[in-house]
């Protein structure tokens, strides 16, 4: 994905009401920015450090401005907008990068499915084999040397577990995809110290047939673009 023009850099003030972040330009000014991510953003804001935003040209836009990418104390270049991973994972999908996902004559996004009302991130359909049912989880926690998912406890992820461990149980593919955006994670396994619920739940679902795939995002204020596959942990 390509940013044009590129993304404009500014300076970290501070993030707060979850959606909003300030930042101070190069020429003193200070504005408001959208921040695109629910999460707890656990390492991923450090006030003074340089961030990178988009501008959106809706003149109905409250804050034009989208918060995209911050650099850490380590000078690692970290994805904030959650919102990318589905666009980078289709994006490398159809550009052949994710060699696992090939072979499909069909990709939709935000399907409903499951039996407990869920929307599949990205469907993957071809008649004359069974149907991938992805789920895209955008993974910028790094501690150590390992990169982890979740962040905070996550019952909509364990939700999206279980929906993956149905469709496979039908025959279908089942896949979990971690869309690194972090340009330091070089590994990720799931977060157990942070939600043990969810790090069972993924084991067992491995034992049935859930795939687990990761890969790596690179990062710069021209363009995003899904690298390479990363190995996970388990």
């Amino acid at each position: 994905m390509k940013f044009s023009p590129p993304l404009q850099q500014a300076t970290l003030v501070k993030r707060y009401k979850r959606f909003l972040a300030d930042v101070q330009l190069p020429d003193g000014q200070q504005i408001t920015l959208h921040c695109p991510n629910t999460g707890s953003m656990k390492n991923c804001q450090f006030p003074g450090g340089s961030v990178w935003y988009s501008l959106s040209a809706n003149p109905k836009r409250k804050y034009p401005g989208t918060w995209e990418l911050i650099q850490n104390p380590d000078g690692q270049l970290i994805g904030v907008n959650t919102g990318r991973a589905n666009e980078l994972a289709e994006e490398g999908i159809r550009s052949g990068v994710i060699s696992e996902l090939q072979g499909y004559a069909c990709l939709r996004r935000e399907v409903p499915y499951g039996e407990e009302n869920s929307r599949i991130d990205i469907f993957l359909s071809d008649g004359e084999k069974p149907d991938c049912y992805v789920e895209v989880k955008n993974t910028t926690l790094l501690e150590g040397d390992c990169g982890y998912f979740p962040d905070a406890v996550t019952v909509r992820g364990q939700k999206h577990v279980r929906e993956l461990m149905s469709v496979v149980e039908k025959g279908y593919r089942g896949v979990l995809l971690f869309l690194v955006q972090h340009t330091g994670i070089k590994k990720v396994t799931a977060a157990r110290h942070i939600d043990p619920d969810y790090a069972d739940l993924l084991a067992q679902a491995q034992t049935l047939g859930v795939e687990v795939l990761v890969y790596a995002t690179s990062l710069s204020s021209q363009e995003f673009c899904v690298e390479r596959q990363l190995p996970f942990l388990d």
